[in-house]
């Protein structure tokens, strides 16, 4: 058997080891358009930074046993009936014969319809490549201020990054508040922890025009926002999220879906015969929705790449879903969220209650305790869990304790029952009722009083 992988980042690099596992005796390629097979793209912005100075570091792994890796080679077409793919290397077209296929051809960065996009001074930040190019920036220019064009997750990640370097940074956020993927309270509690470390933010507001300064140095940028204001920029970075790159996919036949993602079954199988996808190109199946979304997240890619190799390699595995369970650290605070914001139950046909509570990570009366800020959002009929947000100090074990939640979500709890779940406890780390605890208590409390008025 001849696995053909296309993609050598976390989904295609998790396919074709998990096919290894099981089938030792597998022939297994993975053929990969750039130079860079299963480095952490998630690490960049600590690279930019200077956190991780050496980017050799951020690969997770630079051998791969039994498994053939072709850099540079990019593929162009797939041949369904035939069973081979078309590909491109040093400008020589060649093919490459398989018996199963996994297609791991992750996400391309949104380019907007933005005048001045092109000039030089403006990145996009996704790949290696990418990396390169704004580094090379940083360290050859100089430069002193930066404009960061959308406040998702890279804009956020960057907005700390370019500070540690010592830039001036503005940053551009056409929501209401930063981090529109979390609750406004919390958005705006992040929008101050930015603005604690001089970051200039301006919410409401999208880049209209980018165009080379008319006085100063050669290399200085002018971005105007949509409400007319005009920031001076040596280096502007565009944000704006990222689409699935399902284009190889949709020309050999396979049926696409949600966001332009490549439709695949719980076993990742798309369409077309004998044809595997997984990763930041495919649809995901969402727990609570219950139907297919789009999830960009490299905890998803990894779980999804690794069933679909064990399936190609005669298993028969499902994905048992996600439920966009992510973590972020913006200076000193960290900010996590699992399950669904208020306003996405409502629109999934729950009728949600979403609670907010303040509990310290551990005992107050040891030196450290800081106040965590949760939100627990449930299902006022049944109680059933639904989701939470937890923000504090990226020292108080943020990122762990929303995956109690996400665990109790896993296995369709309501919020009472995560009082009952047997946590750890020493004053040093938590409390005998863990902060998350209190919180689902300040949710049921709540509810009950509503019911009482």
């Amino acid at each position: 058997m001849h696995l053909l992988v296309i993609g050598g980042s976390d989904a295609g690099i998790s396919a074709a080891l998990r096919a290894r596992e099981l089938d030792p005796g597998a022939e297994i390629t993975i053929a990969l358009a750039d130079d860079y097979p299963n480095f952490s793209i998630c690490g960049l912005p600590y690279y930019l930074s200077g956190e991780t100075p050496d980017w050799h570091d951020l690969a997770h792994r630079t051998e791969f046993p039994g498994i053939n890796v072709l850099r540079r080679h990019t593929a162009q077409a797939i041949d369904v009936s035939r069973k081979f793919v078309a590909i491109e290397h040093a400008e020589k077209a060649l093919t490459i014969r398989y018996d199963q296929l996994v297609l791991a051809t992750g996400a391309t960065p949104l380019h907007p319809d933005l005048p001045g996009s092109e000039l030089d001074g403006v990145f996009f930040l996704h790949t290696m490549k990418d990396s390169f190019a704004v580094n090379q920036h940083l360290d050859t220019h100089q430069p002193r201020t930066a404009v960061l064009v959308g406040a998702g997750y890279i804009g956020l990640e960057l907005a700390d990054a370019f500070t540690q370097r010592g830039l001036e940074v503005t940053l551009l956020s056409r929501s209401e508040t930063v981090l529109p993927t979390v609750d406004p309270l919390l958005g705006r509690q992040v929008q101050d922890e930015l603005q604690r470390h001089l970051v200039r933010v301006l919410t409401n507001v999208s880049a209209a025009r980018i165009q080379q300064a008319v006085h100063g140095a050669p290399s200085r940028l002018v971005v105007t926002d949509s409400g007319g204001g005009q920031h001076q920029a040596d280096l502007v970075v565009l944000a704006v999220g990222a689409r699935p790159d399902s284009d190889l996919a949709s020309k050999a036949g396979a049926k696409i879906g949600v966001r332009g993602a490549i439709t695949v079954t719980r076993e990742m199988r798309t369409n077309l015969p004998d044809v595997f996808a997984a990763g930041d190109c495919v649809e995901t199946y969402h727990r609570l929705f219950n139907e297919p979304t789009y999830i960009s997240l490299g905890t998803i890619a990894h779980k999804q790449g690794r069933i679909a190799g064990e399936n190609a390699a005669g298993g028969d595995r499902q994905f048992a879903g996600a439920l966009g369970t992510q973590s972020l650290k913006v200076f000193d605070l960290a900010i996590a969220r699992t399950g669904l914001l208020d306003r996405e139950a409502r629109r999934a046909g729950f009728d949600p209650i979403t609670v907010a509570a303040t509990a310290n990570d551990h005992k107050a009366y040891y030196p450290g305790a800081v106040p965590l800020h949760i939100l627990v959002t449930g299902d006022r009929a049944t109680g059933r869990l639904l989701g939470a947000q937890i923000l504090g100090n990226r020292k108080a074990e943020i990122s762990k304790r929303i995956d109690i939640v996400a665990a109790a979500l896993f296995h369709n709890t309501s919020v009472e029952e995560l009082n009952d779940l047997d946590l750890s406890y020493t004053p040093p780390f938590s409390s005998p009722w863990d902060p998350v605890q209190m919180a689902a208590q300040a949710w049921t409390n709540s509810v009950r009083k509503r019911a009482d008025l």
